[in-house]
């Protein structure tokens, strides 16, 4: 059970009572109009996922930038949860609790929208305090955004967030790309865009999302294939000796260039380095990660990316990539 959310367009200010479900706060009114249920007009806006910790913040970071680019507005979740009421230092209430981790929250909330005030002084943003499971919350927002945006690690309600099952099922469930921002230090602001092409039917959102993205960001883009993995070594151990490695090499430089041939034509300003490689595809990702901006891959692949998000490619860059990581959705039925 979570508490519904009473969207107000008042600067966010602390409650001397108890305070409503969401705490908002909205700038730049006059650039972004509002829709009839009271939500900024316009594009539809970045979500990200707040819970206190530095990769949170990282990742607020990110999800700011990116609404900025995109003109959209920000949207900022922040969930504490229903309360127990016993624990190892004694019994307390469930009221009091409540309003303990409700206060911790928007405390978090708080500070996360002045961050981005400092960073975006010409942003809309709202935030909003749920309590509940953060699951099905970020499920059911993400149904109303562009973009989901989650650190990859966290504190609070959000501990464990990227490698545990809150993660894999906002990736699997969740209703738009979602973007893991890793990696250490400043937030890169520039450089190329890797993005995993399979040959597979969810090749063209994920292509669709990389170039748009490096039109967005001035950036190049890497399109990497990887075409011989250990499923594909083991299925032809029998008769390795035989294969034609040279053919199957040229059949995969053909997926790609056949691929790649719509966005180049959309899209001749941006530069494009195709990538073919006889290797594993977290490998060959993971590789081309090293100096990029952005790491763009499929929800569900095919081939060489086949199983990504619950198998082990998702697994590696998930948890090894040196940069953000936007997993784009693939419709189950392709």
């Amino acid at each position: 059970m979570t508490e519904q959310p009473t969207p107000t367009s008042a600067p966010v200010q602390r409650p001397a009572a108890e305070p409503t479900a969401d705490v908002t706060e909205e700038r730049a009114p006059e650039t972004a109009g509002a829709h009839a249920a009271g939500e900024p007009a316009g594009p539809l806006p970045v979500l990200v996922a707040v819970d206190g910790s530095e990769s949170a913040a990282r990742a607020l970071r990110w999800a700011a930038a990116e609404a900025d680019r995109r003109g959209a507005w920000l949207r900022v979740i922040t969930v504490y949860p229903w309360p127990i009421t016993g624990y190892p230092g004694g019994l307390v209430t469930g009221g009091e609790l409540h309003r303990g981790l409700r206060s911790q929250a928007e405390d978090t909330l708080h500070a996360a929208l002045a961050a981005v005030r400092d960073q975006a002084p010409g942003l809309t943003v709202r935030g909003e305090v749920r309590s509940g499971d953060v699951t099905p919350i970020l499920v059911a927002a993400s149904r109303e955004a562009a973009l989901t945006v989650l650190g990859s690690r966290g504190l609070g309600g959000f501990s464990g967030l990227l490698l545990g099952s809150t993660a894999s099922a906002v990736i699997a469930h969740g209703h738009n790309p979602v973007v893991v921002v890793r990696g250490e230090g400043p937030v890169p602001a520039s450089g190329k865009i890797v993005v995993g092409v399979d040959g597979g039917p969810g090749d063209e959102a994920v292509l669709a999302f990389a170039f748009e993205h490096a039109v967005e960001t001035g950036a190049g883009v890497v399109a990497a294939h990887a075409w011989s993995d250990s499923l594909l070594d083991a299925a032809y151990t029998a008769g390795y000796a035989a294969l034609d490695w040279g053919v199957l090499a040229q059949e995969a430089r053909d997926l790609l260039t056949e691929a790649l041939a719509p966005w180049r034509a959309k899209y001749p300003d941006v530069p494009v380095e195709p990538v073919v490689a006889r290797s594993r595809p977290a490998r060959l990702l993971l590789e081309q990660a090293a100096d990029a901006a952005l790491v763009v891959v499929g929800s569900r692949g095919r081939g060489g990316f086949t199983g990504l998000v619950l198998g082990s490619v998702s697994q590696a860059l998930t948890r090894h990539a040196p940069c953000p990581v936007a997993v784009v959705r693939v419709d189950r039925r392709d």
